[in-house]
């Protein structure tokens, strides 16, 4: 999942090609805005192939290249990376699809090419995979990333926003010290590839549809998914190198969130400071199934 979340990081750099503009800029076109139009298609295709060429230098240069090859891995990992791969699309095509409607694009017109876009990236990163001799092509890496794209796409289709969001979360799990070399040895590294630290939310406001103008349409409900103790993609038992096993566990979480956008907030500055909080998901007390165990945490 570590090189696909890069891909986040990338298109976000070309969904803002074009947004570094006095204020003016920031505010959506109300037709389209062909500079605006050029400059965001140009930055975002310059960056994806850009990056494509990078990761297939520098990624990938270390391991053999082979033909066109599949690789079922569906079963790895207890399927954290799975999430993670839906986590990404969806977030790709969500930044995609802003950064079109910024520039005067059709509301539908704009979800599909950033659901499109958001896919095909991801795709084409799957597709270095398929000639590594390390990886291979994965039908459920694609199955994972078309549903992402497709949960952005459709409730911008029927609802023409996201009332369900997909958001992520880092907690350092002190296990990458164990196997650095596949969970990281520095920071960025373990937020990428350790999968013990990761979590993936689906984030809802129960008072969304509400119609009482003094709801709480800000507070949301959050579930979770992470794993504990996982070393190996497909094996649930570790031991390492002091004589210590580990054995893997699923995590189901339950906590409270943040709806940034429905935050009665008029500062443009203030709201642009909370905004990784659309992605990211608000520190809140948690509670966490792990396994067979219950635990009440303070902060998740």
């Amino acid at each position: 999942m570590g090189v696909r979340f890069l891909g986040i990081i990338l298109l976000f750099g070309a969904s803002c090609f074009s947004q570094t503009k006095p204020s003016s800029f920031w505010e959506s076109a109300d037709s389209l805005n062909k500079p605006r139009f050029w400059s965001t298609t140009a930055g975002i295709s310059s960056i994806w192939a850009g990056s494509n060429l990078l990761l297939s230098q520098i990624w990938y240069k270390e391991f053999e290249r082979t033909s066109w090859h599949t690789f079922d891995d569906s079963k790895s990992w207890m399927q954290v990376d799975k999430v993670g791969h839906a986590y990404t699309a969806y977030q790709l095509s969500s930044l995609v699809a802003k950064t079109y409607r910024w520039s005067g694009v059709k509301h539908r017109t704009a979800a599909w090419i950033g659901a499109g876009v958001g896919w095909s990236y991801q795709f084409s990163v799957e597709m270095l995979d398929a000639y590594s001799s390390n990886w291979g092509f994965s039908w459920s890496d694609v199955a994972a990333n078309t549903l992402g794209s497709s949960l952005f796409l459709g409730q911008e289709l029927f609802f023409r926003d996201q009332f369900l969001k997909f958001k992520f979360s880092y907690r350092e799990s002190g296990l990458a010290s164990y196997r650095p070399s596949h969970l990281g040895s520095t920071l960025p590294e373990k937020i990428l590839k350790d999968y013990n630290a990761q979590n993936y939310w689906l984030s809802f406001s129960p008072f969304y549809f509400s119609k009482n103008p003094k709801a709480p349409k800000w507070l949301a409900i959050a579930i979770g998914y992470g794993a504990h103790q996982k070393f190996i993609g497909d094996s649930d038992v570790f031991t390492s190198s002091d004589g210590r096993t580990f054995e893997a566990k699923r995590e189901w979480l339950l906590s409270l969130d943040v709806d940034v956008k429905q935050l009665p907030i008029r500062n443009r500055w203030l709201k642009a400071a909370l905004s990784p909080f659309n992605t990211i998901k608000f520190p809140f007390p948690t509670l966490m199934w792990r396994g067979k165990t219950f635990y009440a945490l303070r902060s998740y």
